[in-house]
């Protein structure tokens, strides 16, 4: 019945994550329209790639963390502490996420002043201060995508995705001419803080939710940061693997290596944007709910059949992929600045991202599996993995198949760690249910 319940409720979703993430699922499209492939857009992509990696330590703090759980235990057990609990959790928010975005955006500076000269220069460091930005507004928006996540609201998500897509695109289409890629963090930034700003005020006034600002430290938020320091740390490894992949394309010696690399990754995990769009907030609400309850025999079943649908889905998605891959690049791709032999290039590339797409699927279902009971201490361990591998895999592939080589290391990183997640789920079962059967073994 719940997972009925769990596929149900995806597919009512599916149509507006559809329909309002279509803007932004055009992005690439759009930049490589105005932008085509070269110094610049490379310097954006690894720029790109940096903040990327410090996102992770602020978005991961909220999106599909130990926090779903965590409140919905607290709405159960002790309610009326929940709005100094949110209060507590947002201003911790605000100062970890100023902190991080200073640290990180100076030493982005530092970083690019090495790593390029005085042209690329001057193009990095104008993306360093809005990008900075960002990561504070996108923790803000995550954390209240999160409180909608457990109230089981998932309509609201991608309305506000799309209106601050929109709000991006608009900025674009009227400054690309002129400002170039380097004022894409600009766009990015406002459109984040409108969505942002129509997810809390969805929050505070349809749903009703109190938060009292303060900097309390009440054992939940101890306990959230105890697990999202592990989360954290593992997102934190894992996300160097973007940062080494456009090093690695950059050592090709190909032009614009780094943004087809990109570009080709992004067709190739877009059905996996819409999964982790529609399908997983509901089945992270629903494990963290059965979790609260310690329903493990509900949680084993539900995880079950979602690794079977979604791998079976991902599957035919790689294989069509695949087949209509040539025609279907050169249709979205070649156009404006896009060069006919890049479009190519990409379509060669593609096939190697999508060896790993199942995989992957089950990566992030499994991720949230273990999250969702209160598992992320292993993430830090994990992540190690998977950056170790990529690097591994990188150092390897790349320097006999170039940039397909540094595809088809990602897409084995995914497989490797999908695996390692699964036995790891396995055994934490295990463990819950020895907890459970000790006190009844010992009432008895």
């Amino acid at each position: 019945m719940k997972q009925r319940g769990i596929a149900r409720t995806a597919l009512l979703v599916l149509p507006a994550q559809v329909g309002f993430r279509a803007l932004e699922a055009t992005l690439p499209l759009l930049y490589a329209y105005w932008f085509g492939r070269g110094d610049a857009t490379d310097v954006y992509y690894f720029a790109w790639a940096v903040f990327a990696f410090a996102g992770s330590l602020v978005f991961s703090m909220h999106q599909d963390s130990s926090l779903v759980p965590i409140l919905a235990e607290e709405r159960l057990a002790r309610p009326e502490g929940l709005a100094r609990l949110r209060g507590s959790l947002l201003a911790h928010t605000w100062v970890v996420g100023g902190a991080i975005a200073l640290v990180v955006g100076a030493g982005a500076l530092a970083w690019f002043r090495v790593r390029y000269d005085d042209a690329a220069f001057g193009v990095a460091a104008r993306m360093v201060p809005p990008f900075s930005l960002y990561l504070v507004a996108m923790s803000t928006r995550t954390f209240f995508s999160t409180l909608c996540v457990v109230e089981r609201q998932f309509f609201i998500q991608p309305i506000a995705s799309f209106l601050g897509m929109l709000v991006n695109v608009g900025i674009l289409a009227a400054t690309h001419s002129s400002a170039g890629i380097a004022f894409v963090p600009v766009a990015s930034l406002a459109g984040e803080l409108v969505a942002a700003s129509v997810l809390a005020l969805f929050a505070l006034r349809a749903l009703g939710l109190r938060i009292a600002l303060c900097l309390d430290r009440p054992p939940a938020l101890m306990t959230f940061a105890r697990l999202a320091s592990s989360e954290v740390g593992g997102g934190a490894v894992t996300r160097v693997n973007p940062v080494v992949d456009q090093l690695m394309a950059g050592m090709t010696a190909v032009v614009g290596g780094g943004t087809m690399l990109r570009y080709s990754g992004d067709v190739a995990t877009l059905p996996t944007s819409l999964l982790q769009a529609a399908l997983l907030p509901v089945l992270m609400s629903h494990l963290a709910d059965d979790f609260a309850r310690r329903d493990l025999v509900t949680i084993r079943r539900t995880v079950h059949r979602a690794l079977a649908s979604v791998c079976g889905l991902l599957l035919v998605a790689s294989a069509l992929l695949f087949a209509v891959r040539r025609p279907l690049l050169r249709l979205v791709f070649l156009h404006g600045q896009m060069d006919e032999a890049g479009v190519d290039r990409m379509a060669d590339i593609l096939p190697y991202h999508l060896v790993g797409l199942a995989p992957f699927g089950a990566l992030l279902v499994l991720a949230r599996a273990h999250v969702a009971t209160k598992n992320g201490a292993i993430m830090i361990s994990m992540g190690i993995l998977n950056a170790g591998t990529n690097v591994a895999g990188n150092l390897l592939l790349a320097r006999v198949f170039g940039l397909e080589g540094i595809a088809l290391s990602t897409s084995a990183v995914q497989l490797v760690v999908a695996v390692i997640f699964w036995f790891r789920f396995q055994r934490r079962l295990g463990e819950l249910e020895s907890a459970a059967e000790t006190p009844r073994e010992e009432a008895a």
